[in-house]
């Protein structure tokens, strides 16, 4: 298949059309545009997965070279496309994914100002992000992650007369350029130590080149574990994702559930054969997935904002992607992450839906008796919020969390402590998303519906359901018969989970209490928050319950932590360093400029006579220096 490098450019193209020519387009058009180049998009990636299954290359891979990009001394990358396995899940999850959110978007942003500039950035991201995955060297992925950063920042920050939302997009755009700098001298001393950035030989070269738990890939892969944590908003670089609910909610849907925050597991799962080279960095993936699911979780228990208690759920999921990373659970990750593209993507625009319906109240104190006034959002939302809680049997969420739950038992590289951690975010799960379901659709109405989703809205929402349901299938537990279709399709891009023998006759055991386990969840959630909120609040919080819902509701207090050790010590910094030897040197030049515009407005008097004298001095002294010379 030659056609690869159409995936990215048709996005791409759609993007200059509405930038460039926006102005112009109606909103018709525009909608067109943006919504028909994703879509043409999502049908040539299901085409090429077509005929990579057709074709079954010998190298397990599709490879594309475009043009020559750079070409100094040993530098030589290409503007080269990769496709295999793992690439065409995440293409089929970008384009597929994507195309229902900009579907979704031509109803939700009806009626906004800069519709054709909302599309334009939507499909540069869709375009970056495709770069990124498709990538067959890291400069070419570092391009596409560099531009799925600059579109954070335009989309966060879309409706930018608020000063609230710039401040948003500043704040992810400058957390995640404290990993992408990491990543960036992880890149640099790859090339230093190994000649190449092209990706498949770089990890050849890298266990030819370096012994297993030695210090330099080590180092390598910590590095890019930085750039990794930054993009998908895990510990310590978590805090831009709860604030960037600023932007639209297709906004959220697109970049903070289904995509961008998932470019950190694409990246550890690319450079799997490096990380396998250093045990210490997958164990800091594990721990730190383990953490951020733990943390993020609790956050989501005491949020009042509807979108916030997905960021924070998002974070959490997201975690729970490192954490199988971690253990070598290489596929389960993966399909994880379709998985929680499906039903987050779901959650977020079915949340959209509910703002839209109530125009623009976000708060969950002001929500309530939905179910009613929307029940096909009632519906479609509760199918994203079993999927997520992982409820046994009928949901993709409990065949992927499962999978991760038992593996992070049973790998070689598993134990009791990721199990237990994983578990226990399960538990959190299915309390904070049944917490958020019940006071959104049950008890008394509380604010008055204003508008009911189109069907651009509701045709979204509806095949995201469907596919939250029903798209575990394709992975089963031995113990429900054994379907393995997804690991088989990633088996030729990442290896197999290595299991401990001692272990993998646990599996029914552990499976069974974990499934009860989250269904004994969903019943405490049932008997505390399907009640109204005025009998629930009949006795006063305890000050230590109180002290624990304020810090977990400001997110541990990190951005209390990071703005006294570093924003404010900058700002101190910059006040006392305001006047130093190069501002001096820039302000003599502010100041001679005004110099010598104060000198030439003052030969504009208006008068016709110093005119007339001025020209004819002016000719006296080129006549006199031409005779001269």
């Amino acid at each position: 298949m030659q056609s690869f490098w159409l995936i990215p450019a048709l996005p791409l193209a759609g993007f200059l059309i509405l930038a460039l020519g926006g102005g112009r387009l109606s909103r018709g058009a525009a909608a067109v545009v943006g919504v028909g180049s994703v879509g043409l998009s999502a049908v040539l990636t299901f085409w090429a997965v077509f005929a990579f299954l057709a074709a079954r290359p010998e190298q397990g891979a599709f490879t594309q070279n475009v043009w020559q990009w750079i070409a100094v001394a040993d530098l030589t990358p290409a503007i080269a496309f990769h496709v295999d396995a793992l690439t065409l899940t995440m293409m089929g999850v970008i384009t597929g994914v994507g195309f229902f959110i900009h579907l979704y978007s031509v109803g939700y942003m009806a009626g906004e100002t800069g519709y054709a500039r909302f599309f334009a950035y939507m499909n540069l991201f869709v375009s970056a992000m495709l770069i990124l995955v498709m990538a067959d060297n890291l400069l070419l992925l570092y391009l596409g992650w560099e531009g799925v950063g600059l579109c954070s920042y335009l989309l966060i920050g879309f409706w930018y007369r608020d000063p609230a939302n710039g401040y948003a997009a500043r704040k992810a755009f400058v957390v995640t350029r404290a990993g992408d700098t990491a990543m960036a001298i992880g890149l640099f001393l790859l090339f230093d130590r190994l000649g190449t950035l092209h990706i498949q030989e770089l990890m050849q070269r890298a266990v030819d080149t370096w012994p297993a738990a030695s210090a330099m890939p080590t180092i390598a892969a910590l590095l890019l574990l930085g750039g990794a944590v930054g993009k998908s908003a895990q510990l310590p670089l978590q805090t831009w994702l709860p604030d960037a609910m600023a932007g639209p909610t297709p906004v959220s849907a697109l970049i903070h559930a289904a995509t961008m925050v998932t470019a950190g597991v694409y990246l550890i799962a690319r450079t799997h054969v490096l990380f396998e080279l250093a045990p210490a960095a997958l164990t800091a993936v594990a721990a730190i997935g383990a953490l951020t699911l733990l943390l993020a979780g609790f956050s989501a228990l005491c949020q009042t904002d509807i979108k916030r208690v997905l960021a924070y759920s998002t974070i959490s999921q997201i975690g729970y992607m490192f954490l199988a990373l971690g253990v070598g659970a290489w596929s389960a990750a993966i399909f994880h992450l379709v998985t929680h593209a499906f039903f987050k993507a779901l959650l977020f625009l079915g949340a959209g839906a509910v703002i839209h319906a109530l125009d623009g109240e976000q708060e969950l104190s002001r929500m309530g008796g939905l179910r009613r006034e929307l029940p096909l959002t009632f519906l479609t939302f509760l199918a994203g919020a079993a999927s997520l809680a992982a409820l046994p049997l009928i949901t993709a969420g409990f065949y992927s969390k499962d999978m991760i739950i038992w593996e992070a038992y049973a790998a070689a590289r598993g134990s009791l402590i990721w199990w237990f951690a994983a578990l226990g975010g399960a538990l959190l799960t299915v309390v904070y998303t049944f917490r958020m379901f019940f006071r959104v659709f049950e008890g008394p109405l509380q604010t008055r519906v204003h508008h009911a989703p189109g069907v651009s809205m509701t045709l979204p929402l509806v095949v995201l359901a469907v596919l939250s349901l029903t798209a575990g299938f394709v992975e089963m537990p031995r113990t429900l018969g054994g379907v393995h279709l997804f690991s088989t399709f990633m088996a030729g891009a990442l290896p197999m989970v290595q299991l401990d023998p001692a272990r993998e006759g646990h599996e029914w055991f552990f499976q069974v209490l974990s499934a009860g386990l989250v269904l004994l969840a969903l019943l405490v959630s049932w008997r505390l928050f399907r009640r109204p909120i005025a009998h629930r609040a009949a006795g006063a919080d305890s000050p230590l319950k109180a002290a624990l819902q304020r810090w977990w509701l400001a997110g541990w207090g990190f951005d209390w932590l990071y703005d006294r050790l570093f924003v404010r010590p900058y700002i101190f910094l910059a006040r006392i360093n305001r006047n130093d030897v190069i501002d001096s040197g820039i302000d003599q030049i502010a100041r001679g400029a005004q110099t010598l515009y104060r000198t030439a407005s003052a030969t504009q008097t208006g008068r016709l006579r110093t005119y007339a004298a001025s020209m004819a001095l002016g000719a006296a002294l080129v006549i006199a220096l031409a005779v001269w010379s």
